[in-house]
């Protein structure tokens, strides 16, 4: 794909959604919302004060643009063993990898192929016995009941490219909609003061020994981006996202909040991103793919740390778009607020219905001219005490200088 060309495919593209608004949807959407671009404000970051704890290590290794698939794959062993020693993996352990597949559409829409490949390879050789592949994919491509269930995350796997390179690696694939309604159970994030409800999660997550997250770096139309800590929405039961789209107030602090679910990070070992491309605009599922000159693969042993760097790395990405690309309601939802919220109550209608739709709160939106706008962020440091002190280690010795450095300056909180 060319840079800066407009993925486009399934799911919600800038046709459908100029259809919607021009349909007349968007008098559904909450009184207040009709100015298009003003975000509500947040605290200056210094406010935020340093995270106490040593620095948190975040490791990264560089893909040259146009490079074959085996370089791809180097840089995601680099940088995984660069972020850990793998000492938590005992010979004969199950491994969870929860990719990003919200469509059926190709990288960076979903998860890095090549990256599944070469992770589910190492982990292999690590002494992993059984490594599985699950995700359960967005509400407009799964609709799943106590009695229905339409659309298969499986085969937007196999479309996406995902689950060829999981079968030949040797893994599984798993898609958590396939256990039924009451394959899953309930448990309390440890920070809960957003959430009504305990969340609903997949009981095969109860199965493994250790969870990886492999998410993609892209521009959500809802969050604003979507990244490590995002994919949590992708474990949850539809009544659990029901509650998240329609009780949208403080959608950004249960994003949050559901990373603390004791399940998922009492397992949690690795997060690793193949973000050699991003999806720099509209986002989820289509918009416009930005591919650097210097691509990139980072990892990190927990979500926050490489969420930050991935984020700078999102924002770096929309500096190099023309103005035009990244804003207004049909180019860059998110821009609007009149977008963010016509979008969320389309959502919460697919999840719950007109009742639901009545009732979804107003979803708040944020710029994203640095990554201190970011309000999931900024919960996520609040739970941490603060803002981490993010330390890159080049991986292999790929990472050219400035780059670093330009990274670097963006994760540093200002003075």
């Amino acid at each position: 794909m060319a840079r800066g060309q407009v993925l486009d495919g399934d799911g919600l593209t800038r046709r459908r959604f100029g259809a919607l608004a021009a349909g007349g949807l968007a008098s559904l959407v909450l009184p207040g919302c009709s100015d298009a671009s003003q975000p509500e404000a947040t605290p200056a970051p210094e406010a935020l004060g340093t995270a106490p704890g040593p620095p948190r290590r975040v490791a990264l290794a560089a893909v040259p643009r146009g490079s074959a698939p085996e370089a791809t794959e180097k840089a995601v062993r680099a940088a995984a063993l660069a972020a850990t020693d793998f000492a938590w993996l005992s010979r004969g352990d199950t491994v969870l990898i929860k990719p990003a597949c919200n469509s059926p559409n190709v990288y960076p829409a979903t998860t890095d192929p090549v990256a599944l490949r070469a992770m589910i390879g190492l982990l292999r050789e690590r002494g992993a016995r059984r490594v599985i592949v699950a995700d359960m994919s967005g509400v407009q491509f799964v609709r799943f009941g106590k009695d229905h269930l339409s659309g298969s995350t499986r085969e937007l796997m196999e479309t996406a490219g995902m689950a060829r390179a999981v079968l030949e690696a040797g893994a599984e694939v798993h898609a958590f909609e396939e256990a039924g309604w009451d394959g899953f159970f309930a448990e309390e994030p440890a920070a809960r003061g957003s959430w009504a409800g305990p969340l609903w999660l997949p009981n095969v997550l109860q199965e493994v020994d250790h969870v990886i997250l492999m998410p993609r770096t892209s521009r959500h139309l809802l969050a604003g981006s979507t990244l490590a800590l995002k994919t949590a929405v992708g474990w949850w039961r539809h009544d659990s996202r029901l509650e998240y789209h329609r009780d949208a107030a403080d959608l950004h602090a249960k994003t949050a909040d559901a990373n603390t679910v004791p399940s998922v990070r009492s397992r949690q070992r690795l997060v690793l991103s193949s973000a050699t491309k991003v999806l720099s605009t509209f986002g989820p599922d289509t918009g416009t793919v930005s591919e650097p000159e210097t691509g990139l693969v980072f990892a990190s042993s927990e979500p926050l740390s490489h969420d930050m760097l991935s984020l700078a790395w999102l924002v770096e990405a929309r500096r190099k778009l023309p103005a035009s690309k990244r804003s207004g309601m049909i180019d860059d939802p998110n821009t609007s607020k009149l977008a963010v919220n016509l979008m969320n109550r389309v959502v919460t209608y697919l999840l719950g219905g007109i009742p639901a739709a009545l009732r979804m709160q107003r979803l708040s939106r944020h710029d994203l001219a640095s990554i201190w706008d970011d309000r999931t962020l900024r919960g996520a440091f609040e739970l941490a005490g603060g803002v981490p002190r993010v330390e890159l280690a080049d991986a292999d010795g790929s990472c050219p200088r400035d780059l670093r450095e330009r990274l670097e300056k963006e994760l540093t909180l200002p003075a």
